[in-house]
């Protein structure tokens, strides 16, 4: 998986707001130089005692916001997709650019891919091998005839590895929540427990916002 062009923004904002309910703005300490920000201390304190409190009191964290290009696969996709609330993606398309490039083992998520493994004496490689040759052909045969069959059958046999880019935008409340030890941060899948996990931890502040739990440990 590949985590590009990574922004973040709001933060002065939220944090600032986030002493509204109070009217504690006078112990607004964060600032920003150059684009950089830095969290006071007193913001932090607040900030961690309002995640501690729930959803209903950490309403800054929805102000909040980064911006990503994200490259995996099909499979992973799925499962993020199930985070609907407050994110928004915008993809590349398979449906109008399949077609336009070759297809080889590069198009799809390999980074921990077991070639090796056996099956009744059959290679997981060869069979995979074959698979992309197989998609290779119906991508020729396509452009040659202008046959909408043969496109018809490669969007059909696509492996769910295929690999799709997406600007993704969401806030640290989503984060917080993929992040927790009862979703992602354990998952099964390396996509979610490594790549994904290993990216929000280079977020601003991301110890102390997005993984405030295990500093309670």
């Amino acid at each position: 998986m590949k985590f590009e062009n990574t922004e973040v923004l709001g933060f002065k904002s939220a944090l600032r707001g986030m002493r509204n309910p109070l009217e504690s703005w006078k112990k607004n300490d964060t600032t920003e130089d150059g684009g950089r920000i830095t969290v006071g201390e007193n913001d932090l304190g607040l900030a961690q005692r309002l995640i501690r409190s729930g959803s209903e009191h950490r309403k800054f964290m929805r102000q909040i916001f980064v911006s990503v290009d994200i490259t995996g696969p099909l499979y992973w996709w799925k499962e993020f997709d199930t985070y609907k609330v407050g994110t928004v993606a915008n993809s590349t398309s398979t449906m109008h650019k399949l077609a336009s490039t070759p297809i080889t083992k590069e198009c799809f998520e390999i980074d921990d891919y077991e070639s090796s493994l056996d099956y009744d004496g059959t290679m997981l490689g060869d069979v995979i091998d074959r698979h992309i040759e197989f998609l290779e052909s119906m991508r020729v045969k396509y452009l040659e005839t202008k046959d909408k069959a043969y496109w018809k059958e490669l969007i059909r046999w696509l492996p769910s590895a295929w690999q799709q880019t997406r600007t993704v935008t969401m806030t640290y409340e989503n984060l917080l929540a993929m992040c927790s030890k009862g979703q992602r941060r354990f998952h099964k899948l390396t996509e979610w427990s490594v790549s994904f996990i290993a990216w929000a931890r280079t977020l601003p502040y991301a110890q102390e916002l997005l993984f405030i739990d295990e500093l309670e440990e």
